[in-house]
């Protein structure tokens, strides 16, 4: 079934018909898709479009855009068209909040996506709720988020780290073993993804060493000779991104692979195709993927991005496209774009099929506003001849995000409205 193209850097749409097709991102600049409509409703969305995880954000940024294309093409929302507002927040907490009272104050936007980076995720959630306006979490994973440092116009897409870490930890033991090194980046959603790691790695028997790493470091030998050196059986390397791509590629070079298993939490299909053959293995967890025959409308979206992009749906794609069809969603719930009537909506708000896109019924949890999306554990793989070059990643168990999720009354979260 062929869907609509997703709209270029440039482009105008002159009506839900005309939908033009997407060309290579240059997205230093604010990206706006425009729509006729004296009245449009605006999106904003920040995202770190340059330095390590660039590449998981331009997904997430052209996932939102198909979104955003297929709302326009059926009429827009509540009758209004839709506008994406894109910013580059550039891994960094003060330009990511800069860039957030800009929107809010100068573009008026209704709602906010963003931040893949998690540190940012949480300065954003302090601005838009101070605004008033509904902010959907696409890709920042820490569990604070949706946990003690909750807000009530907060939603998230992505899962947390705890939900992860628990869904392949029993997973990489039994595999692997369980004498661990850590190799995690150093900030909110290192630190929250070791901490569960670790908290249900020795419950197991399991010991560990960890070396802490900053975002964009490009030399990882100092941390390898330690990893080494501790006599670990297992490299849990937690660094996302350009950063894992980096981290992985010395491991291998440095031949770290013939005395070490690999393996961890997200290991991302962009991080995948950026890796050597030789480098492509362990165990891990994917949130999304695009091999799920027989799932109702998976390859409609697959094809959709594909004929956008060029490229295969990742779960970042994923991400940005349910954010904008959740907006749709409580949006004609609440029958209302007003932040606190969104937001009462989307609470408890099953996802249908078509939005989904994978197995089981699961929607935004209501006392913390998680979306309890089931949790793909796997192994990463090469492709044998004759199979898809992208079929990377070979999925063996899907955990309810319900079992792998701490229960709410654990997660710190207390969601208190506007009186």
């Amino acid at each position: 079934m062929k869907g609509p193209r997703l709209p270029s850097r440039r482009s105008l749409i002159k009506g839900s018909a005309a939908i033009g097709a997407i060309g290579a991102l240059q997205l230093a600049s604010p990206f706006i898709i425009s729509a006729r409509g004296e009245v449009p409703l605006r999106i904003g969305m920040i995202d770190p479009l340059s330095g390590s995880y660039a590449a998981v954000a331009r997904s997430e940024v052209e996932g939102a855009k198909l979104g955003v294309a297929e709302v326009n093409a059926k009429g827009g929302i509540l009758g209004r068209q839709v506008e994406l507002l894109v910013e580059d927040s550039a891994n960094d907490v003060g330009t990511g909040v800069q860039k957030a009272h800009k929107l809010f104050e100068r573009d008026h936007v209704d709602v906010l996506f963003g931040d893949v980076n998690s540190a940012i995720a949480l300065a954003l959630a302090q601005v838009s709720s101070a605004a008033g306006k509904l902010h959907i979490v696409t890709g920042g994973h820490t569990d604070g988020i949706t946990g003690k440092d909750c807000h009530w116009n907060v939603f998230r897409v992505c899962n947390t780290t705890y939900m992860d870490a628990d869904a392949v930890t029993q997973v990489l033991v039994d595999k692997l073993g369980k004498k661990w090194f850590f190799l995690t980046p150093d900030y909110a959603y290192g630190h929250t993804l070791q901490a569960a790691f670790v908290k249900l790695l020795t419950k197991l028997g399991g010991t560990y060493e960890a070396a802490l790493a900053p975002i964009g470091t490009n030399d990882y030998s100092a941390y390898l000779i330690k990893a080494r050196a501790s006599g670990a059986k297992v490299l849990i390397d937690l660094m996302g991104g350009g950063d894992q791509v980096v981290s992985i590629k010395q491991f291998t070079q440095f031949g770290l692979n013939k005395q070490m298993a690999l393996g961890g939490a997200l290991f991302e299909l962009e991080s995948i195709q950026a890796l050597p053959a030789n480098a492509r293995t362990g165990w891990w967890t994917m949130e999304w993927y695009w091999n799920q025959p027989g799932v109702p409308h998976v390859a409609e979206f697959v094809a959709n991005i594909r004929k956008g992009t060029g490229k295969t749906a990742s779960a970042r794609h994923w991400f940005g496209y349910v954010a904008v069809r959740s907006v749709q969603l409580a949006a004609e719930r609440a029958k209302s774009v007003d932040g606190v009537k969104m937001a009462r909506a989307m609470e408890g708000m099953t996802l249908p099929p078509d939005v989904a896109l994978m197995p089981g019924t699961f929607g935004y949890r209501a006392g913390d506003h998680q979306l309890m999306s089931s949790v793909m554990v796997g192994e990463a793989r090469n492709p044998p001849p004759g199979d898809n070059p992208d079929d990377l990643f070979k999925v063996t168990a899907l955990v309810p995000g319900e079992k792998a999720a701490l229960p709410v009354d654990e997660s710190g979260c207390t969601l208190r409205y506007p009186a």
